[in-house]
C-alpha cells in the first residue's frame, strides 16, 4: 500500500481459492494432527521421538517453532508484526514470553482473525492496548511507515504469492534497525523439476495451496528491499523427522502427508528460518 495512504481504509485482501477453503470452511485449526492450534509443523528439538508422542508433545513442538523465531526476531519491549497470525497463539505467546509493548496480527483471512479474536477474547480484553489483529495480504500491509520494530512469519511464506512484495512491505513497516524473520518449508537450491516432483508427492503442491519455490527467492527479494544481513539456515533435522512420528499415528506409510519427508530425504524440499536487518 503506499506510503500516504490510511491503513484503515485499505478495502479486504484478494484470497486465493485453495487458501480461503482450507483457512476457512475447512477450518485447518481444527483438524486433530494441528492440536494446541498454532497450525504448524512443529520444531522438535526437544522432544524425545524415541517414545510414543503426545498430544502435550505436539503442543510443545508447535510453540518451540515460534520461539525458535522469536529468539532470532528479538521482540522484548519493541512494537512486533506477525504476519499470517492464523488463530493469534503464537501473538499470545510472544506477548506472555517476550514482552513485546505491542503485537500486531495480520491474517488475510478474516475468518481466521474472528478465530483469532474469540481464541484470545480474554487476552483482549484484560490488555487491550497491546495485542490487536487485522485483515490484511502479506503483500499488502495495512500498517504504517516504519511502525514495528520487528516483523516475523512462522509457516505463511509457502501460500505469499509474491516474495519480492511482501519484501517490500517488510522493509516500510519496520524502523531503521528493525528485524524480520521468517520460517517456511521452500525447495532446495539445485533439486531438479521441483515443483513438478513435489506436485507428485504432496496434495498440498498439487492443489496450489503450497507454492514450491527456492528459499533463494526470499533471501534475493530481501536483498533487493534493502534488508542487510540476510542469512538462511535450514532448520530441516529438527522439523521433518519429528513431524513425520506424529502423521504417523493418523497416516499410513505411502500416503501423501506422509511424502514430506521424503521430499527432505529426496533434498527437494526443506525448512529455513531467513532473517535479516533492516538497515
Amino acid at each position: 500500500m503506499s506510503s500516504s495512504g490510511d491503513p484503515t481504509e485499505q478495502s479486504a485482501p484478494v484470497v486465493r481459492p485453495e487458501v480461503w477453503e482450507t483457512y476457512g470452511p475447512a477450518d485447518l485449526s481444527a483438524v486433530p494432527v494441528f492440536a494446541g492450534g498454532f497450525i504448524n509443523f512443529g520444531y522438535w528439538k526437544a522432544v524425545d521421538l524415541e517414545r510414543p508422542l503426545s498430544q502435550g508433545d505436539r503442543i510443545r513442538s508447535e510453540q518451540d517453532l515460534y520461539r525458535h523465531v522469536l529468539d532470532a526476531a528479538a521482540p522484548g519491549g519493541g512494537r512486533a508484526v506477525e504476519v499470517g497470525c492464523g488463530l493469534g497463539l503464537g501473538c499470545a505467546l510472544a506477548l506472555e514470553e517476550y514482552g513485546p509493548s505491542v503485537i500486531t496480527g495480520v491474517d488475510i483471512h478474516p475468518q481466521q482473525l474472528q478465530r483469532a479474536r474469540e481464541a484470545n477474547s480474554s487476552l483482549l480484553e484484560a490488555q487491550p492496548a497491546r495485542l490487536r489483529f487485522v485483515l490484511g495480504a502479506a503483500e499488502d500491509l495495512p500498517l504504517g511507515d516504519a511502525e514495528f520494530d520487528c516483523l516475523y512469519s512462522v509457516e505463511a511464506a509457502q501460500h505469499f504469492p509474491d516474495l519480492p512484495a511482501f519484501a517490500r512491505e517488510a522493509a516500510r513497516v519496520l524502523r531503521p534497525g528493525g528485524l524480520v524473520a521468517v520460517t517456511s518449508f521452500f525447495t532446495v537450491g539445485g533439486a531438479l523439476e521441483p515443483a513438478e516432483r513435489l506436485a507428485g508427492l504432496l496434495d498440498s503442491f498439487a492443489s496450489g495451496l503450497d507454492i514450491a519455490r527456492p528459499v533463494s527467492r526470499l533471501e534475493e527479494a530481501l536483498a533487493e528491499a534493502g534488508f542487510a544481513d540476510v542469512r538462511v539456515a535450514s532448520i530441516g533435522p529438527q522439523v521433518w523427522p519429528g513431524w513425520d512420528r506424529w502423521l504417523s499415528r493418523l497416516w499410513a506409510p505411502g500416503t501423501w502427508p506422509r511424502n514430506f519427508l521424503a521430499a527432505w530425504e529426496q533434498q527437494i524440499l526443506d525448512y529455513y528460518v531467513v532473517t535479516a536487518t533492516r538497515p
